[in-house]
Formats: structure tokens, sequence, C-alpha cells
């Protein structure tokens, strides 16, 4: 195994994987801040002790720490510029490479066969102070079955930034079932799912961009440890920690938001409609609408745009009564299907005007979305 030995802060002196410390690198990466005019956040912090070597990075938001078994001598810390740092472990030959900082200097001397690297460096005394991962209750959930409500309900976040609620996800434990809601005002996706543990009623509005994050490190983990602060919500995946802020606020009451009750239900062969929209989708452009027009037993798709083109495409479909033609936004409509699963999907709508909803096979996902005002 091709080993990192380093020597980090005054006197410590550490080896490790090169390849485990690239790795480790890549995913605490992905914390530092790209944008801060507070230099210490471009850095990634590295703590020596013991036999292990933590390295942290935060853009004050959202914090990413993990950690790796190394042959340590002596204690120390330090901060080192963290997308060079990132870029540099990953191109580093094989072979065994030299970390080391003189106490007397500011700068991380890294040598690699006859390559020689010097990093300036921070002062870790300078690097924000991290939420505690003891300082409440920690729970273990399924990875599985968070990180896919997570990817069920995402696509439903709002970007923009006046609304903080709206850029958070509701994350929400109750009664042996977690339960999930994005909104942008425009559509709602909510999902149940059912947990084979009982879990204590949470109930926290995560950053989505926090929740993407996990997803990414969390990929091929088991199970997730979960703990929700004052103002501050922790998951762990393995060695690795996440911590993000709690968005403060009230978010929408979204069981209000769905109507109770539908004039039409229609379900269809999910992969058929899909198809359908996507390839129609392609002439809806400059907020042009989508065009669902639905007669007996049939379902029109069409598209147009002015000094573009059309499109029309029909399929069958288990409708009865007077012809109701809606518009929808094309890309919001096919991330609601796309976030569906099973072999069918069914559209529920009351009339142009009226809000529809997207479910799928199974009645724990419900995808809502507003209908965009036809001309004519």
């Amino acid at each position: 195994m091709t080993e990192t030995e380093a020597i980090v802060g005054a006197g410590v002196r550490i080896v490790c994987s090169r390849d485990e410390l690239a790795q480790r690198l890549a995913v605490v990466g992905r914390g530092v801040s790209a944008r801060s005019t507070v230099q210490i956040l471009s850095g990634i912090l590295i703590q020596a002790a013991s036999s292990r070597v933590t390295l942290a990075a935060t853009d004050m938001e959202l914090s990413l720490r993990t950690s790796l078994d190394a042959r340590v001598e002596g204690e120390g810390a330090v901060v080192a510029p963290g997308r060079l740092l990132v870029d540099l472990s990953r191109l580093l030959p094989p072979g065994e490479v030299t970390i080391e900082q003189r106490p007397e200097e500011h700068v991380l001397r890294i040598t690699c066969g006859p390559a020689e690297y010097r990093l300036h460096t921070y002062d870790a005394e300078d690097f924000p102070r991290l939420p505690s991962l003891d300082a409440a209750p920690a729970y273990t959930v399924p990875a599985d079955a968070l990180l896919d409500t997570v990817a069920r309900v995402s696509r439903a976040v709002s970007r923009d930034e006046s609304r903080p609620v709206l850029t958070g996800i509701l994350v929400r434990f109750e009664a042996g079932t977690l339960v999930m809601a994005a909104t942008d005002s425009y559509r709602l996706s909510v999902k149940e799912t059912p947990l084979e543990t009982d879990m204590p009623e949470l109930d926290a509005i995560v950053p989505a961009r926090a929740l993407d994050e996990l997803r990414r490190i969390a990929s091929g983990a088991e199970r997730l440890e979960l703990a929700v602060h004052e103002n501050q919500v922790v998951f762990g995946a393995g060695d690795t920690w996440l911590t993000t802020r709690r968005i403060d606020g009230q978010f929408p009451n979204y069981k209000q938001l769905i109507p109770e009750t539908f004039e039409h239900e229609v379900t269809l062969p999910r992969d058929e409609l899909l198809e359908v929209v996507r390839r129609t989708s392609v002439m809806a452009q400059r907020n042009s609408p989508l065009r669902l027009r639905f007669a007996e037993g049939e379902l029109t798709i069409t598209a147009q745009t002015q000094e573009v083109g059309e499109a029309r495409e029909s399929l069958p479909a288990s409708f009865t009564g007077d012809p109701l033609e809606i518009g929808f936004n094309a890309e919001f409509l096919r991330d609601g299907i796309e976030s569906t699963e099973g072999e069918s999907v069914t559209l529920k709508l009351i009339n142009p005007l009226r809000p529809g909803l997207v479910t799928g096979a199974s009645p724990d996902f419900s995808y809502l979305i507003m209908p965009i005002r036809l001309a004519g």
C-alpha cells in the first residue's frame, strides 16, 4: 500500500495511506467555501492526535469532517489551502509523500520523489469552532430510506434565496414514519417512508444543499446517525460527519395545500407517458406551457413555441366526460413523473385553473403542480 508520511503543525508526524488521504480530502473539500472573503474558510483543517488524523472544512452554513487511521507522533493542527490540497493529493505519484511544517514557518512542505511543493498555511486557531457531535442524542436510521426520500422530493426545492424556508426540505419523524416535503410555491413534493425502528418525534427544515451532500458522502452506507440540536442538524455516515444549520421559519402546511377530492383521476403507463412528455417538451421553450387535452379515451399532449415549432402526440387514456385541457410547466411535469415509482402514474385533476396531483403506484408519494393559464 502506498503511504503518505507527514509532519503537520509543530513537530507532528503522520504516516497514512496516500489513496485514503486523497479520498478523504475529496469528501471534506466539498465543504470549503468558494465565495467567502474570509480566507480561513477556504482552507481544510488538519488535526493529528494519537493514531487518527481528522480533516474538516466549513463555509459557516455547512461543515464536513472525516478521519482516517494513521501512525502519528505528537499532536498538532494546521489549516492548508483547501482546493489546492485536494487537487494536489489526487495528482501525487505513487510512493511515500512527506508533508512537513516547521514550527517557525507558516508553510507546508510536501515532497514526493523528485518533486517538492510548498503551501502557505493559516493558523488553526483562526478556524471556526465546529458544532459538537455530542451536544444532542444521536439516532440511527436506515440510509436507503432517508436518502431515497431526499431524492424523491428534492426537485421541488426553491432556488430563491429571498425565501429561505423554501430552499430547505422539511424533515419530520412521526409515529414510525419519515416524512419529507419540499416546495417552490409552484409545485410540492411529499414523501412518506415507513421506518422499521421507532424514532422520537423530530421536526426540522434542513437546507437542500446539505441533504444533497449527504447523498454523496453516504452512498453505499447501510445506516446513518442523526442528531437534531437547537439550531443544527448532524448526520453521520461511518467516519464522516456533516453538520448544517437548521432553517428558521414556518414551513407551509403541505396537508392543507393538497385538495381532498378531484374531479378526474387518469392512470397511465408511467414510462410511456414520461417519454411522450420528454419528446413534446422539446418544443416547449421560452416558458411555453405543455398542453394536456383529455378527451374520451385519449390524452393529447402538445407544445408550441413561436418561431421554433410545435409538437403533438397522443396516447390512450381512461378518461370519460367532457374534454378537459390544462397547461403545465414542461420541466415541472417531467420532474413529477420521474419522481414516481412503479409501472403506472395517476394524474388527478379538478379543472384547468386548479392544481393537479401526480402519484405513482404507491400512495406514499404526492407531487402537486400548479397549472399555467392557457390563452384562448
